[in-house]
């Protein structure tokens, strides 16, 4: 038996995440932000959604670090990353750390990827600016509930995701709702990994994301004025098919399913994940629109 054979799949993950997508420590504008870096060449960066964290997107890195510069980051509060200052910030607050992380990492331009609630800081990043970002793509996109004409929803999922909290914590959370971030029959290793990265959650950055969720809408940031593609797992039951697809649409994006997924893709198919992003990156290289 190999050693790693022995080895749950939570802790393989755990030592290639340190090994092979560690973790580095960056000053931006007094604050310290957390980020994770695999391969060189063009940059494409990854935003996680809000139950998750940089180390979600470990197989994905992987494989795509064989043709590209590819970063992760801890959003703000998140991990090691220093919270944004306002209780309740806007995707613009967002947007700037990560301008200001660009700066540090030297990335002047790179495909932006956002997975679920990272979609409306990708979204408003791309439309202050355009500049640094040569394609976009939005994996599983939450709209937010900031739209006033859905503030009964934003009651209540505002009202719904604060009491979880303040009932279960972090731990039981993560254990209780891990599942409803998968397709219905996924392996026990992305099951493990989604609740490993939940379960690494902070209060205080998890309740900034609820209010960026519920305070703001995707849409607010269109039209886009660089290159969108959509993708949405076939099986995702949190940010649905027929949901993403009416925002594809919206945002005059292209929409692909990914099959045998739920919310959480890239875990339950990186590698499918990776080629749709090198794809991707292939298209920003050449120019193409869509």
């Amino acid at each position: 038996m190999h050693a790693t054979e022995s080895l749950d799949p939570c802790t393989e993950l755990q030592t290639l995440l340190a090994n092979r997508f560690a973790q580095r420590l960056l000053d931006v504008a007094s604050d310290q932000q957390a980020i994770r870096e695999a391969g060189s060449g063009a940059a494409i960066v990854l935003l996680h959604g809000i139950g998750s964290g940089a180390g979600s997107w470990l197989e994905v890195a992987l494989q795509l670090g064989q043709h590209a510069r590819v970063v992760a980051w801890d959003a703000p509060g998140y991990g090691d990353s220093t919270p944004l200052r306002p209780a309740a910030p806007r995707a613009e607050d967002y947007a700037e750390r990560l301008l200001h992380t660009l700066d540090a990492l030297n990335i002047e331009r790179c495909v932006l990827v956002g997975h679920s609630l990272g979609a409306i800081t990708a979204a408003a990043f791309s439309r202050l600016h355009p500049q640094r970002v040569s394609r976009l793509v939005l994996v599983s996109p939450a709209r937010g509930y900031g739209d006033p004409a859905r503030e009964l929803q934003r009651q209540q999922v505002r009202g719904k995701r604060l009491t979880t909290l303040e009932q279960l914590g972090i731990a039981q959370m993560a254990a209780q709702r891990s599942s409803a971030m998968l397709s219905p029959r996924p392996t026990a290793k992305a099951l493990a990994w989604v609740r490993w990265n939940m379960a690494r959650l902070n209060q205080q950055g998890y309740r900034q994301a609820i209010e960026l969720l519920c305070g703001d809408d995707l849409l607010r940031h269109a039209p886009l004025p660089v290159p969108c593609e959509v993708h949405c797992g076939e099986a995702d039951a949190i940010t649905a098919p027929e949901t993403c697809l009416t925002l594809a649409k919206a945002l005059g994006a292209s929409f692909n399913l990914i099959a045998d997924a739920g919310h959480a893709s890239p875990i339950e198919q990186p590698h499918v994940v990776a080629g749709r992003l090198a794809h991707a990156l292939k298209e920003s290289l050449t120019g193409s629109a869509q």
